[in-house]
């Protein structure tokens, strides 16, 4: 299976495929079956997603 990401609407990156996942500092991380990877900067699991972005009001559009 191949990787792919996929972009919620205000919401996180949603990855799928990935076999091995590894943070800033080169750590593994826990590679589950699909994970949600946060873009609105406010999740406090970074760089998984909290749904802080719900709580923020994130937003995809351009002011």
């Amino acid at each position: 299976m191949d990787a792919t990401i996929e972009l919620i609407k205000d919401g996180p990156l949603v990855v799928k495929g990935v076999t091995q996942f590894h943070n800033s500092r080169g750590e593994p991380l826990k590679v589950e079956e699909t994970l949600y990877l946060c873009r609105c900067g406010g999740s406090k699991n970074k760089p998984f997603c909290d749904g802080t972005h719900k709580k923020i009001g994130f937003s995809d559009d351009k002011n």
